[in-house]
């Protein structure tokens, strides 16, 4: 069942305009009251995502909208005509996520990349720290509003311990004075394990001295707000911070990654698995590594083209996936070639590994838009890493085997005796 957004605006050919552009834009369903009875009745039968709420509706002239969607646990946007600076101030204190004003095409665009980036926030888990009960509360409020995933602490040595157990933290809010570590300590600490480009650190504090905020953001913070902030200000800032270090992921990604397979590519590979081989140089764990060639790969791109033929190379980067551990490491070379390590393997679980890998390749099929299939087979090299030879030997060797499977005929394994 797709998301829904609910519109309540009295202004009939507004919130069909509003409506129309959100839908085209985010896939995502839309209901419109045109008053605070139909939108009652809206929310008793459905769940929404979120709602955009007009403040002035015939049957609710003040605002009554939008404290019945809070008392429902709505995520509201508000939208008004209203500029009174005052009026603002006060509809912005309830716990909505934004005041948005009603005056042409733009802010309809600014909704859009609002709810836009309110759907990633549910992917990103925010570590408050602040020894204030109250900060604490006001701070994770406002980014549970905004879907976020939040964890509160009181200082910083707490804050530490819980990046070890949820390595997956994205954002940092610290305050600056806290007992036990402040939040320059624990900046400092946390860069020790974590890039900018891994995760974002917001500073807080009331001091006023300016050289706080130099050394904050010297030792690795990525912004830094003073208190007592705005809800604008705090939501903003840390949205923007969120944007950046999602758009340094995505352009780490496209360096790392095959752009059709997802996989990692070449380069990637010989970074990380040399970087895997050091790291298990002292405890003698064993590993496989596999060279994999799609068979007759010319044939399928002659007969069906080449659109085809990267459905099939798709088809077996999903298998290679599905086949192989998390931890495992799975690349594509170029064209029809993969690469596959298995850590922590012996021989036998390994060549195991390889052949059900093969069979379920040759199980497998494509299907064409005409119900026709394409079943395709692969060849494998493989064998046990070699530690008295480099990786690039390892892998010649692995590319031999390989060859001597292409010879024998394909669709077969061949594991160095």
């Amino acid at each position: 069942m797709s998301e829904k957004i609910l519109i309540v605006e009295d202004n009939k050919t507004l919130a069909k305009l509003i409506a129309k552009k959100l839908a085209f834009a985010l896939d995502i369903e839309i209901d419109v009251a045109y008053s605070l009875q139909e939108a009652k009745l809206f929310i008793a039968r459905y769940k929404y995502f979120l709602a955009l709420l007009d403040i002035n509706l015939p049957d609710a002239p003040n605002g009554e909208i939008v404290d019945y969607a809070i008392k429902k646990g709505l995520h509201s946007i508000v939208l008004s005509g209203n500029i009174d600076k005052d009026f603002r101030k006060k509809i912005l204190q309830k716990n909505i996520i934004d005041y948005v004003n009603k005056s042409g095409a733009n802010d309809i665009n600014y909704i859009i990349q609002i709810i836009q980036r309110l759907q990633k926030n549910r992917n990103h888990k925010v570590l408050v720290v602040d020894d204030s009960r109250l900060f604490r509360q006001t701070m994770q409020n406002i980014l549970e509003n905004l879907f976020f995933k939040v964890i509160a602490v009181a200082h910083g040595e707490e804050a530490v311990g819980m990046l070890k157990s949820q390595p997956d933290i994205s954002l940092v809010l610290t305050d600056y004075n806290m007992p036990v570590m402040d939040g320059l300590e624990l900046t400092i600490e946390v860069r020790k394990s974590y890039s900018k480009n891994e995760l974002c650190i917001l500073a807080l504090s009331g001091n006023e001295d300016e050289e706080i905020t130099a050394l904050f953001l010297k030792h690795g913070a990525n912004d830094y707000i003073k208190k007592p902030f705005s809800k604008e200000e705090f939501s903003c800032r840390v949205n923007n911070s969120i944007e950046a270090l999602e758009n340094i992921q995505l352009i780490t990604n496209y360096a790392s990654r095959d752009f059709l397979t997802g996989l990692f590519n070449r380069r990637y590979f010989f970074k990380e698995v040399n970087d895997y081989i050091d790291e298990i140089k002292q405890n003698g764990e064993q590993f496989a590594l596999g060279m994999i060639d799609i068979d007759h790969f010319k044939k399928v791109n002659d007969t069906y083209g080449h659109d085809i033929g990267d459905k099939i190379i798709t088809s077996l980067a999903d298998i290679l996936r599905s086949s192989t551990n998390p931890q495992d490491i799975v690349a594509r070379f170029g064209g029809e070639e993969f690469c596959v390590v298995l850590k922590n393997v012996n021989r036998h679980s390994a060549q195991e590994i390889f052949e059900r890998l093969r069979e379920n390749v040759e199980r497998s099929s494509y299907h064409l838009k005409d119900d026709r299939e394409i079943t395709f087979t692969i060849s494998i090299g493989a064998l046990l890493f070699k530690e008295e030879e480099s990786l690039e030997e390892n892998l010649n060797e692995a590319d031999m085997l390989l060859y001597k499977a292409k010879n024998n005929g394909r669709n077969q394994l061949i594991f160095e005796s």
